[in-house]
């Protein structure tokens, strides 16, 4: 049976195994409006239920020993390995991602399991100083429950690099996947650490509604929400979890900027800036949204990025070899268009694409624009490429910080320039001599401002800090003489 067979899933969630679902949503291929399966439904009741299950079952799963909860993560890099074929395809056809990009999801996913592997055997501790005759130590301790929730853009690896570091340092976890993208990002992950050994409770898959989703933070057994989506969605969960006394961390989005010094290599940097726009149509929180170009190079800048944009297919990327696939739905389409069309009608240029393809967008490059336009102002979410020109370090560092957002910054040329650049830049992550997109499971990942609430996934540090809580423990040797 393959790892996806839908007779395990269809029509199902996950908690303490598969359950019939009251209410099922079809699985649409965006590219071609094709159903290709159904997914069940959770209701809140079911989600307050499986986060009383949960809190029970983490307190084995805490007390399991660091190697065996290292095995699971272990074997679950395994089984991506082995059914990455499959999977892909579900990225395919259900994300809309084309090939490589499906494919280099699946690697960080693989990544992100055996990073994570090594989280139970981590220091969980340290011994403190203390003016008393005891020993003074702060261990970490389990969270407990964990709400993951997830987007549809980078499906499987937005979600699982919560869900992997929460499990392999003894949080049980309720994972609610975007319904758009529930089976790449949700069955799937459910599936693996099903297969990989994960004990029945300590995992629910939970796709839903807004209600779902409310009620995965309000649950008085949860601890800790992970949110990775839109800013205006997250502010709603953060505010909701802090009246609740719970920790948010809060993944949110970016209109990242890709500044091209003087003297940089005029070639190379188009194409750095093409990647950084149109990599899975412009559908990533890290795309880069404003390219800011030395006036010496603008023009030649702009003219290299347009004829790249030309270049770049659009269509369907199940049965097609194509650079661009779908935007994920006709909302967020038309969306994207009105924000090409209102900056033109504004007085922006067109200098390549504005034109819907089918279920895509061509990739799209915009000039002679001012930065109060909605084309530079808005996180776009889709392959436009806004280019303005700049003429001095501190007026490009002005305009890059002229933004609400703080997630991902590039910059190209000279390294001293764009270190001393670097320096004066408000942002969660900057590159030098690379464009906004980068992750890689060992890397603290976040953003400031608007973009979110700072680095709260990736690496040892990062993953301890955002997926339990220190305890103060004291220890003498005999009890302690009191005045009373």
């Amino acid at each position: 049976m393959a790892l996806l067979d839908s007779d395990v899933w269809g029509g199902k969630f996950f908690s303490d195994g598969w359950r019939d679902s009251a209410t099922e949503r079809p699985v649409v291929e965006p590219a071609t409006g094709d159903r290709i399966g159904t997914v069940g439904l959770a209701s809140a009741s079911d989600a307050g239920r499986a986060a009383a299950r949960a809190a029970e079952a983490q307190r084995a799963w805490a007390a399991t020993a660091p190697q065996e909860r290292a095995a699971v993560l272990r074997r679950a890099g395994e089984l991506f390995t082995e059914h990455a074929a499959e999977i892909e395809d579900w990225l395919v056809r259900e994300a809309g991602s084309v090939r490589a990009k499906a494919a280099f999801e699946v690697r960080l996913a693989v990544g992100e399991c055996f990073e994570c592997a090594g989280l139970p055997t981590h220091p969980q501790g340290e011994v403190l100083a203390t003016e008393e005759a005891r020993w003074s130590l702060a261990r970490r301790r389990p969270a407990g429950v964990v709400s993951v929730i997830a987007p549809f853009n980078f499906p499987l690896l937005l979600a699982l690099r919560s869900v992997a570091p929460a499990l392999a340092l003894g949080n049980a976890v309720l994972l609610k996947p975007d319904p758009r993208t529930a089976v790449s990002g949700g069955v799937v992950i459910a599936r693996v650490l099903q297969e990989a050994g994960l004990p029945d409770g300590v995992l629910h898959l939970l796709p839903g509604d807004g209600s779902v989703g409310q009620a995965v933070v309000d649950a008085p057994e949860v601890r800790v929400v992970s949110f990775t989506g839109s800013t205006p969605v997250g502010r709603a969960i953060g505010e909701r979890a802090g009246r609740l006394l719970k920790r948010a961390h809060l993944e949110l989005g970016g209109n990242n900027a890709l500044v091209v010094l003087p003297g940089a290599d005029v070639a190379k940097a188009a194409s750095a800036g093409a990647f950084g726009s149109y990599l899975h149509q412009g559908q990533i929180c890290m795309t880069t949204g404003r390219h800011l170009v030395h006036e010496s190079l603008l023009e030649r800048y702009t003219a290299a990025l347009a004829a790249k944009a030309d270049a770049l297919a659009v269509g369907d990327p199940a049965r097609e070899d194509v650079a661009l696939g779908p935007i994920i739905d006709r909302r967020q389409l038309e969306r994207v268009h009105r924000i090409v069309t209102e900056s033109v009608a504004a007085g922006a240029t067109l200098a390549a694409g504005g034109e819907i393809v089918g279920a895509g967008y061509r990739a799209t490059v915009l000039t002679g624009l001012s930065t109060d336009m909605p084309a530079w102002r808005e996180e776009i979410f889709g392959p436009v490429a806004p280019v303005i020109g700049f003429s001095t370090p501190e007026e490009a560092a002005r305009i890059v910080d002229d933004c609400e957002y703080g997630l991902s910054v590039g910059i190209l040329g000279d390294v001293g320039t764009a270190m001393r650049l670097a320096d004066r830049i408000e942002s969660g992550k900057v590159h030098i001599n690379e464009q906004t997109v980068g992750d890689e499971p060992s890397a603290p990942f976040g953003g400031v401002k608007a973009s979110g609430t700072g680095s709260r996934f990736g690496g040892a540090a990062a993953n301890v800090e955002a997926f339990t809580e220190t305890q103060w423990v004291t220890v003498r040797p005999d009890i302690a003489d009191y005045p009373y």
